[in-house]
């Protein structure tokens, strides 16, 4: 599959540029995508839920009323998990929610994003390009020329450029990554996939392997 390449003022440069059918080309692979979509959003989870059990609620220590002769039913302290007020029975404590996904696994789902977009015809690339300065209204006016605006977009770079990553952040729907750095969710989310030509050299070599 060849793709034509774009210049920054969204005309044809007259160059195309192969993509591997190991990277773009794959039957999708729906299951490896879930599973690293809801691994990615567990890793991102803090875990700080908590509650106190009735060891760790203030108070209590002293026995409310006698153990017999009042006609009621027993007890020894107002924390009881029976109580308002008192601890509660086996409550969220903190503890983590990472979890791990196989190489193999994590570059099938890669691959399996990056094809559902080639098939739909949501990846473009463009010429490498970089600015003197940052300024918002640079990368503004490249989407435009792109028809982009309206759309999430993914730009994916062979290296980041600092100029180019500040000039992108004051963008609504508009991410830059490097094309060794990007999850799978960055491309399911994205309606459009901008990917620089060296970027493409780079998914080709690093994820057929």
């Amino acid at each position: 599959m060849k793709l034509d390449v774009y210049k920054i003022d969204g005309s044809k440069s007259g160059e195309q540029i192969e993509l591997s059918k190991k990277v773009f080309g794959i039957e999708p692979n729906d299951h490896a995508i879930w599973q690293a979509i809801t691994i990615e959003a567990s890793n991102k989870r803090l875990g700080l839920a908590a509650t106190k059990n009735r060891s760790k609620v203030q108070g209590g220590g002293k026995k409310p009323w006698r153990q017999k002769g009042r006609g009621t039913a027993r007890a020894g302290t107002i924390r009881s998990p029976l109580w308002v007020g008192g601890g509660r029975v086996f409550g969220p404590t903190p503890h983590t929610y990472k979890k791990s996904l196989p190489k193999k696994v994590k570059k099938l789902a890669r691959c399996s994003a990056l094809s559902y977009k080639a098939k739909e015809n949501n990846i473009i690339a463009v010429e490498d390009f970089t600015f003197e300065k940052p300024k918002t209204k640079q990368m503004y006016d490249l989407l435009q020329s792109l028809n982009l605006a309206d759309n999430k977009v993914l730009l994916l770079v062979n290296d980041t450029d600092r100029n180019v990553y500040l000039s992108s952040r004051n963008i609504v729907n508009f991410s830059v990554k490097r094309s060794d750095e990007f999850s799978t969710y960055d491309v399911v989310k994205a309606d459009k996939v901008v990917v620089h030509k060296s970027a493409i050299q780079k998914l080709n070599e690093g994820l057929s392997k």
